[in-house]
């Protein structure tokens, strides 16, 4: 039997990545408090977590641990990020836009089954390697194949983890991907890393920076204060001048202000635009 957990405040949603609770909740991704809405995190727990462990099971949490523990050490070391992920609570996502929800890795096809099921996803944007993949003992094939067999289309766009400059050279065609498919309009688009705290924040925050009429400071707010997490900043700057900026004779992008490409011109939005459009499919 599988539970549904979902967590409503914006303090609330940090203990998201420590809580063991089997409470049941009907799942939801909005809830009112005070007159603000606050977006819920909805966290799907494997099935294991009712049932009584056994010494196979005694084993495999261990390994787990050890490499949620492992995994968490070199987030917080390369990224400077002090959220966590624990692989044993199961997939986790956040609803972000009507049309984009993000989070971490489906680990079953069960998932599947559920975004398709209760979130109406025809869209999954996978960024991960396959190393991230493996390290997990994810069965990515059979992830894929029931994507297949739902109508899911199932897209990947490789980056590496905890390193910026991989970050800043993959989120255009990521973000081509992604805005491909919200105008498809055939379903929901859900992007996922391994833990949804990095990669897939950072490709959604590129996403409303380009293409929603936002600067960078209103769509990293938007996205943080729904579910805390920390995609790097520089990383999107880099890669909006990347797309801004084509004069053989322009600045190094490292020589420029901290705030540089925080915002850019309706010119340059217009070109990053078509210059990430012309990206599908590539």
């Amino acid at each position: 039997m599988e539970t549904l957990l979902s967590f409503s405040s914006p303090l609330q949603t940090t203990a998201l990545f420590f809580s063991s609770s089997k409470q049941k909740i009907k799942p939801s991704l909005w809830a009112s408090n005070n007159s603000f809405k606050y977006s819920k995190i909805s966290c799907r727990l494997p099935e294991n977590m009712n049932e009584t462990d056994n010494s196979k099971q005694g084993v495999s949490l261990s390994n787990s641990r050890s490499k949620m523990e492992e995994y968490n050490m070199a987030m917080k070391k390369m990224m400077r990020n002090p959220y966590e992920y624990h692989h044993d609570l199961g997939m986790n996502y956040t609803l972000i836009r009507e049309n984009l929800i993000f989070g971490s890795q489906p680990q079953k096809v069960e998932d599947i089954d559920h975004l398709k099921e209760e979130q109406n996803v025809g869209y999954i944007l996978n960024l991960q390697q396959d190393k991230d993949v493996e390290y997990w003992g994810i069965n990515l094939q059979s992830i894929i194949s029931r994507c297949r067999e739902l109508g899911i289309r199932h897209m990947r766009r490789p980056a590496r983890d905890f390193d910026p400059e991989s970050l800043r050279n993959g989120l255009p065609k990521a973000v081509s991907s992604l805005e491909w498919a919200i105008s498809e309009g055939n379903g929901r688009v859900y992007v996922h890393c391994t833990a949804g705290l990095g990669r897939a924040p950072a490709v959604a925050i590129a996403y409303m920076f380009w293409f929603c009429n936002m600067n960078l400071e209103t769509a990293y707010k938007t996205l943080t204060s729904k579910r805390p997490c920390g995609p790097n900043r520089r990383a999107i700057r880099g890669a909006t001048y990347d797309l801004a900026k084509n004069e053989p004779w322009k600045e190094p992008f490292e020589s420029l202000p901290e705030n540089a490409f925080e915002d850019v011109a309706d010119w340059e939005r217009k070109l990053i635009q078509d210059r990430v459009r012309a990206l599908r499919g590539t």
